[in-house]
């Protein structure tokens, strides 16, 4: 005669139910299109002190959502970054160009400096090695509206 063990009734019931859990039959697809159309926060703040002295404080905030719930709550910061844009090469681009602009720019005046420092420098030695002579003043295109005196 074979028996069977007579388990509790509680223990055998128990055997056949399962545990459900909020993401029984979700996949990580599901889960993560949940957190994403909701969003969620983290907070945190992390700091070092010695004898209550702060050395370092850290605030981490971060917001996990979709890009549709980040405009619904205002956040877009990433359409203006010039380098998170398509926009950021043609900058690159202009801001090259510029800069080469720029120093043709420099170089042209420095040299336009040094022209005029040479011209006055050229004009105070001549009149250093004759200090007699009268600088002579080009003719005058104007008419002499005055007639000569006579006498």
């Amino acid at each position: 005669m074979t028996s069977t063990p007579n388990l509790p009734k509680s223990s055998q019931s128990n055997a056949n139910r399962t545990i459900a859990t909020s993401t029984q039959g979700s996949s990580l697809a599901d889960i993560l299109e949940r957190v994403l159309d909701k969003g969620i926060v983290i907070a945190g703040d992390i700091s070092v002190s010695v004898a209550s002295t702060e050395l370092l404080h850290i605030r981490i905030r971060l917001l996990i959502s979709s890009v549709d719930k980040a405009r619904e709550m205002g956040i877009n910061w990433w359409e203006n970054d010039p380098y998170l844009t398509s926009k950021s090469q043609s900058l690159i681009e202009e801001n090259r160009q510029l800069q080469e602009r720029l120093q043709s720019l420099e170089a042209e005046m420095r040299s336009l400096k040094a022209l005029a420092t040479s011209q006055i420098e050229f004009g105070a030695s001549e009149q250093l090695k004759n200090p007699y002579s009268v600088p002579i003043k080009p003719p005058s295109t104007e008419k002499d509206t005055n007639p000569p005196d006579e006498m």
